[in-house]
């Protein structure tokens, strides 16, 4: 490929991730990480799914996040995560992909999305609109429970 064929490309923004002033006192993160391939089912078979929960209720015991919520979608999952203020947002997600691309072999993107929920933002609100996703996807009905998420009481 030419050169001029590839300048023409958009260069993907690399994301700052580092700890805000807030953040050091400790955050609540609405997070999205993607697969690399968007449209294939990667993170819903139920062996990826188990490895993915575990390892989340394994930071959870090991107090390195406090998840709120963790659900998978085919391509991509959300969470709602409380950190540590001592944590870096940005090592704890790369240990968590780097974890499941070796057990389940998952190729992710190469970033994340974060967003910090501030004080006006309402936890419950950010909840709802995740908890949404699979009925908007059109994977259940507006009554069914999904069942690839990870809630505060199934840990």
């Amino acid at each position: 490929m030419s050169t001029s064929a590839t300048s023409n490309l958009p260069v993907r923004k690399t994301l700052d991730h580092s700890a805000h002033f807030h953040g050091r006192f400790g955050a609540t993160y609405f997070i999205t990480i993607c697969c690399q391939r968007r449209g294939v089912n990667r993170l819903c078979p139920d062996r990826v799914a188990n490895v993915l929960f575990e390892t989340a209720r394994r930071y959870h015991a090991s107090q390195r996040w406090y998840p709120k919520l963790l659900l998978l979608m085919p391509d991509h999952l959300h969470m709602l995560i409380g950190v540590p203020g001592d944590a870096q947002l940005s090592n704890l997600i790369r240990d968590f992909k780097r974890i499941a691309t070796r057990i389940v072999k998952i190729d992710w993107q190469r970033n994340f999305f974060d967003h910090r929920l501030r004080h006006d933002e309402s936890l419950a609100e950010k909840f709802e609109y995740i908890c949404q996703n699979p009925v908007r996807a059109g994977l259940v009905g507006p009554n069914d429970r999904w069942r690839y998420i990870l809630l505060p009481d199934d840990r």
